[in-house]
């Protein structure tokens, strides 16, 4: 006998019996629907020319930079490469999620998309804090700057990082990745247009005092951003639901499924910086509801909630209280 039927009868004539397990996905012909794998497989061309155009621009930048003494250009340059490495760490952990579950991964490698997220977090706070230190020293004792280098150079920079903007922009909708990825190019192209203004300014005005004031500026941008993306990816490795998720709603929804009349053990997590995992003990007086209303429970939640991976166990519940009944208890 197969062991779904033997577990089911066991439910339906041992009453010591109390729980049927089952994890749903949203099936298509072959595999998992996961948004984040098929990044690389959709975007891996727009990955290698965005780090391509942004390393020929990192170069140049930093270049025209120690030559014009310019420290908002070193700083931008900082900033982009960054960027590249950003792309490089968001590229690489796309990759690797890819890779299907092991007896030792059980959940495969999608997490790492959540430890490249804070590494890169952490690497742009420690060079931009060198930059701001230097910045403050430089208010004290300016250094000459040609201010129509700095404004050429930065031009360029608006360009290269709007048109990497655009090489994902087709996909923002679809992926939080993505939609990420779109939304931090195109944040650059403004912040360098900070740098356009102040080498024009130098340019015409012979303020020296622009070009660390700037640097301070896009230094502070830079922080302000990346505090945010530490916040969210130290959450996501200490298993806290993710931002995009109410908690709450998913209760409600769970509660008002028919025939649930108590839950309890529920936990939501990411399972990497674009798939959601839930566990949840729903107690259903009248019996297992069968597995096509769990397969429509967790369609609902990956619809409504974008929780990809569900995990139910059911309970009768006309027994002795489950261990991990009380809401402290994990």
């Amino acid at each position: 006998m197969r062991a779904p039927t033997t577990v089911k009868a066991l439910l339906h004539n041992q009453r010591r019996f109390r729980y049927h397990r089952v994890v749903s996905h949203d099936h298509h012909s072959h595999g998992h629907s996961h948004g984040h794998a098929h990044a690389p497989a959709d975007y891996g061309r727009a990955f290698a020319i965005g780090i391509g155009l942004n390393l020929v621009y990192v170069a140049a930048e930093a270049g025209y930079g120690l030559a014009a003494g310019s420290l908002a250009l070193l700083a931008d340059a900082g900033h982009n490469l960054g960027d590249v490495l950003g792309l490089a760490l968001s590229w690489g952990a796309a990759l690797l999620a890819r890779r299907g579950p092991s007896s030792r991964f059980t959940y495969g490698l999608r997490s790492s998309s959540i430890l490249a997220a804070l590494a890169n977090a952490l690497i742009l706070l420690v060079v931009t804090g060198g930059i701001a230190w230097e910045a403050i020293r430089r208010l004290g004792h300016p250094m000459a700057v040609t201010g129509d280098t700095v404004a050429v150079v930065a031009a360029v920079g608006i360009a290269v990082n709007g048109f990497t903007a655009l090489l994902f922009a087709s996909g923002r909708a679809q992926d939080l990745n993505l939609r990420s990825a779109f939304m931090h190019m195109a944040a650059d192209a403004l912040v360098t247009a900070g740098v356009v203004v102040a080498g024009i300014a130098i340019a015409f005005t012979g303020y020296l005092w622009l070009d660390p004031a700037v640097s301070l500026v896009v230094s502070a941008v830079i922080i302000y951003g990346t505090w945010d993306l530490v916040r969210q990816a130290l959450s996501l490795a200490l298993d806290a639901v993710p931002e995009a998720v109410d908690p709450d709603a998913v209760r409600a929804h769970l509660l008002a499924v028919p025939g649930v009349t108590a839950l309890h053990d529920l936990h939501i997590w990411g399972m990497s910086t674009t798939e959601t995992a839930l566990t949840c003990h729903l107690v259903m007086p009248q019996g297992h509801p069968g597995d096509d209303a769990l397969a429509q429970i967790a369609h609902d939640l990956e619809h409504d909630f974008r929780i990809h991976h569900t995990t139910l166990q059911i309970e009768l519940g006309d027994s002795a209280e489950c261990a991990l009944t009380p809401e402290h208890v994990v």
